[in-house]
């Protein structure tokens, strides 16, 4: 019950499980086209080149940067907790001229102030999460694509710990190219990542297209641009890969495909707007349950994801005494966080499989007889209580 990873849902983990095929077995690119299809329902967009990296998220973040970006590129990066960070490096180590603007952890960038730093640094692409895990804080995208359209900037999200917990649109939000991880709120493990993207981001990846020695197609011209600095995250390859010529690349993934495809079907099956209304009831009663324990939230709560929830440390509690005893004593693990914040702020999670009452309640009680050991004075309003009271009004 961390900021992710989260316990698998069992129909994923069956799923993986399955014995393993050849990449070019017609069932095998069979897989892969229909994979394509069902994560377009859950980008919402209608975006053909929408597949699957096979690594972590980040491998899906890096693919995404150093094949956009050209040494010498302008990249834009709001950073509101680490992983602002982690794109600004990322940026840098391919080339980039970053340019970074701060706010402070917990906060989130307005409107306003994202379209006054597009409108000073003119960059070619801006790249932004929308949840931030170690904030607990999700940046509202709904203007963000638009404001970039209509400067002729590239749009990219890393939606890695909040997509269908919180919406994100892909179509509806103008937003160029997206990535994701499963661990999260899709409810797999780490290892395989989505990303979505227009034609246009496309094209203009494919501008870098070289292939490989001993595998160029007859006649082969490679791209105008200069060649993609990683070979195995070189999403022109991968296209091609994932088109119907199969132009080899790497081995698919056979297992992380099983595995995608099963977290997709397993959200449309449920529905994907109620997907969100699940993670934002679990959210709702989470911190119900927190602020009975008489616990401080952080961060700005208007703009919290509804999957993670970030509480202050109460005051004189040894953290990792507390986690270490959830964990070994109860079966529950919370997360601690990064940076500014370590040792300050839980963050408690409820994504994915784990977006259930039994979970919830499980963890509340955990933590109030954790917290009665170390010494907590307790209200006397019971955590689980309350949290099942937000159920039963919903």
């Amino acid at each position: 019950m961390g900021p992710g990873p989260v316990n698998a849902d069992p129909r994923v983990q069956r799923a993986m499980s399955a014995d393993l095929l050849g990449q070019y077995d017609p069932a095998m690119t069979d897989y892969m086209n229909e994979v394509m299809e069902l994560y377009r329902q859950i980008f919402v967009t209608k975006n053909h080149w929408t597949f699957l990296i096979d690594g972590t998220s980040r491998s899906a973040i890096e693919a995404a940067l150093v094949s956009m970006v050209e040494k010498g590129d302008k990249v834009l990066v709001p950073v509101f907790g680490r992983f602002g960070h982690l794109l600004t490096e990322i940026s840098e180590r391919v080339g980039a001229t970053v340019i970074p603007i701060h706010k402070d952890w917990g906060e989130i960038f307005t409107e306003e102030e994202i379209a006054s730093a597009l409108d000073q640094h003119k960059p070619s692409i801006l790249a932004i999460c929308q949840g931030d895990t170690s904030t607990t804080m999700n940046q509202p995208l709904d203007y963000v694509g638009r404001l970039c359209r209509e400067r002729g900037v590239i749009s990219y999200v890393d939606a890695t710990a909040s997509l269908v917990g919180n919406p994100l649109p892909v179509d509806e939000y103008q937003i160029d190219i997206c990535t994701v991880g499963l661990q999260k709120c899709l409810g797999g493990p780490s290892g395989s990542a989505p990303v979505t993207m227009t034609d246009e981001v496309a094209d203009r990846i494919k501008r870098r297209w070289h292939v490989e020695k001993g595998i160029e197609p007859e006649g082969f011209k490679p791209g105008a641009g200069s060649r993609i600095q990683s070979n195995y995250f070189d999403l022109a390859m991968i296209m091609a890969y994932w088109s119907p010529d199969r132009l080899n690349h790497h081995t698919e993934a056979t297992s992380m495909l099983y595995c995608a495809r099963e977290c997709a079907r397993c959200v449309i099956e449920e529905g994907l707007q109620n997907c969100l209304d699940r993670h934002s009831l679990a959210s709702k009663a989470m911190v119900a349950g927190l602020k009975a324990l008489g616990l401080d939230l952080y961060g700005n709560q208007d703009f919290k994801m509804t999957n993670v929830t970030g509480v202050y440390i109460p005051e004189g509690v040894i953290s990792e005494a507390v986690r270490h005893d959830m964990l070994h004593d109860f079966g529950v693990e919370i997360g601690t966080s990064f940076g500014p914040l370590h040792g300050k702020i839980w963050r408690i999670g409820a994504m994915g499989y784990n977006a259930r009452k039994d979970a919830i309640l499980r963890t509340l009680s955990s933590l109030t007889s954790v917290l009665k050991m170390h010494g907590v004075k307790l209200p006397d309003e019971d955590a689980a209580l309350a949290a099942l009271e937000v159920y039963r009004s919903a």
